[in-house]
């Protein structure tokens, strides 16, 4: 049989002959969230639909899988790049437009609170934007992404790693809590449509009908 100590060593270690194949599998992934992101962000304007709603079962998706592969780069032991300073991996892209599509696109819904550090005594309440951290997940991913496709496959995953730890694995985690909160009120919480709402107002008028008569 073998010890949990044993599985351990081979899944933390960098000199596995399948690191390729491993920083290849977080590159599609984070591939996935980029092209997510950005096509829910360019969805045109439609009259009576909402589109931020409509959008949050594929972020849920989207932002669970890249979670996984942040779990999977904190698993491991921590990558070292092989040159002392980080190779220049070219100008970030500016995505303040997509930052401002998707504050449009979850106008209403955009601004959630947030648990800072959960250790902290007293545990900060923070007040974030979806559109915020989305946008800071995607420039933290898409970096890496440059190094990555420019064949530093180890300083690919050593910057997301260490951004995975310092900032979008935090962000990426409260983006879930509060999608999977939006989800939850939208599908657990009774819908009151114009029918309902004249009936629940009719059941009003008749139960103070009744107090009057008493």
């Amino acid at each position: 049989m073998t010890e949990p100590t044993d599985i351990a060593e081979r899944a933390l270690s960098t000199d596995s002959e399948d690191l390729e194949e491993f920083a290849e599998q977080i590159a599609d992934q984070v591939r996935s969230f980029l092209i997510s992101v950005r096509d829910i962000a360019a969805q045109p304007d439609e009259d009576g639909v909402d589109e931020g709603l409509a959008s949050l079962p594929y972020l849920l998706l989207e932002v669970s899988q890249l979670l996984l592969a942040g779990g999977r780069l904190g698993a491991f032991e921590d990558f070292v790049p092989e040159e002392r300073f980080e190779s220049d991996a070219g100008p970030d892209p500016d995505l303040d437009a997509m930052r401002d599509r998707l504050a449009a696109l979850f106008e209403g819904l955009d601004e959630y609170a947030e648990v800072f550090d959960p250790y902290a005594a007293p545990p900060e309440i923070t007040v974030n934007r979806l559109s915020d951290d989305l946008t800071a997940i995607a420039t933290d991913l898409v970096h890496g992404l440059a190094h990555y496709e420019d064949g530093r496959v180890v300083e690919a995953l050593w910057w997301w790693q260490f951004s995975y730890v310092s900032t979008w694995g935090a962000a990426a985690s409260a983006v879930l809590r509060a999608i999977q909160s939006l989800i939850a009120h939208d599908r657990l919480e009774p819908a009151h449509d114009a029918e309902t709402e004249a009936t629940d107002r009719e059941l009003v008028e008749v139960a103070e009908e009744v107090v009057q008569r008493r």
